[in-house]
């Protein structure tokens, strides 16, 4: 069988769709704490598992203040924020080279 075949087996893709954090805290809790397993939940909630899973995941990460493996939500956000600083400095920077070498240009 060719792949183009096999693909057009797959089941459509779904649009992407936005959680609340409410909502992830609520699935978690159902997973750690009811008798229903990960898979279980997800297929109940019409959820992708892997989301599921990212979402225990990233749980049990902020509780503990994170892992080598995985940063909490905190150190997450800290990290995003200093990246977009660091890019500002940079714009800034290279912006200040630029207009040092055009005085420098134009003393001469």
């Amino acid at each position: 069988m060719s792949s183009r075949k096999q693909s057009s087996r797959k089941k459509p893709r779904r649009a992407r769709r936005k959680f609340t954090a409410e909502f992830k805290a609520d699935v978690v809790k159902l997973c750690e704490t009811g008798t229903e397993s990960i898979a279980e939940v997800s297929r109940r909630l019409d959820l992708a598992h892997t989301s599921v899973r990212a979402w225990v995941k990233q749980a049990r990460a902020d509780r503990v203040g994170g892992t080598p493996e995985q940063l909490a939500s905190s150190e997450r956000e800290e990290l995003l924020q200093l990246r977009r600083q660091l890019k500002q400095v940079k714009m800034e920077r290279d912006i200040l080279k630029k207009a040092t070498a055009f005085f420098a240009r134009e003393s001469s």
